[in-house]
């Protein structure tokens, strides 16, 4: 029998499955969170391309179309995973408020979380920037990490701004630092064999006088990392700079509004 293809994506359909509004468990135990589960384990060990209702339902070791009475398709299948995986991000939902260092701390603490769980689940990068999935633990996980940011002096536009900067910025280096460990594994070489061999050849063809300033940021950077890039190190530095950035947003805005509460004293007696 050929494969059942994906009913097309009803929004409202899936965000019943993903707040279980939708789906009980079926014969043999099969249910929406053990067919999400086996989703997970298949991403995780083989990469997201390697998902499909076919896949899956060898991993449960069940017929492909018994799924679809669950999950209607893969569209849905990827919003149930991606929701899924955040659950237990934090302890609860002022976790990162209480971590030290005030609102700069928390959201160091938000940022070091997230790196975390793309290390995790790498594929969940393919994921990132898409369309929100509203599911409960996306949802928690937005409520948990805005909360560092609020009474701080931000507006409400400004709070959601700060974070979509932190998050898109820890996005980018974690898929930096997954595209050098797939360049390692697919060269054979590692950041410094691969610099040993193509060292001695840029020097030899770099001209000083026509690249003097690349040329010496190239080889201070690439002495300091001893690689080309450092993810870990732009992700820190980066980072820093994004908080600095905020820290001086807030105490600009703190230092005009006390200027203009102060009684004005140039007029004359």
């Amino acid at each position: 029998m050929a494969a059942k293809k994906d009913v097309p994506t009803d929004p409202a359909r899936t965000l019943a499955l993903l707040w279980g509004l939708e789906g009980k468990a079926g014969r043999r135990g099969l249910s929406v969170d053990s067919i999400v589960a086996a989703g997970i384990a298949l991403a995780d060990a083989e990469g997201l391309d390697a998902v499909s209702m076919r896949r899956v339902a060898e991993r449960l070791d069940v017929g492909a179309m018994s799924l679809y009475t669950h999950v209607p398709g893969k569209a849905d299948l990827m919003d149930l995973m991606q929701d899924a995986a955040l659950a237990g991000l934090y302890a609860d939902l002022d976790e990162p408020a209480r971590a030290p260092g005030g609102w700069r701390g928390g959201i160091e603490f938000v940022a070091e979380r997230n790196w975390a769980l793309y290390q995790r689940h790498p594929w969940m990068l393919h994921l990132a920037g898409a369309r929100p999935v509203l599911g409960p633990n996306t949802s928690r996980k937005y409520e948990a990490e805005l909360r560092p940011l609020d009474g701080i002096g931000l507006t409400d536009v400004e709070m959601d701004s700060v974070l979509t900067l932190v998050l898109a910025h820890v996005v980018g280096t974690a898929r930096q630092l997954a595209s050098v460990a797939a360049t390692v594994e697919e060269s054979g070489l590692t950041d410094a064999q691969w610099w040993g061999i193509v060292g001695p050849i840029l020097d030899r063809v770099m001209d000083g006088e026509q690249f003097p300033v690349s040329g010496r940021v190239g080889t201070a950077a690439g002495t300091e990392f001893d690689a080309a890039s450092d993810p870990i190190h732009a992700l820190r530095f980066g980072l820093d700079r994004i908080l600095d950035g905020v820290a001086e947003l807030i105490g600009s805005r703190a230092h005009r509004d006390s200027a203009s509460s102060r009684p004005d004293q140039s007029g004359a007696e």
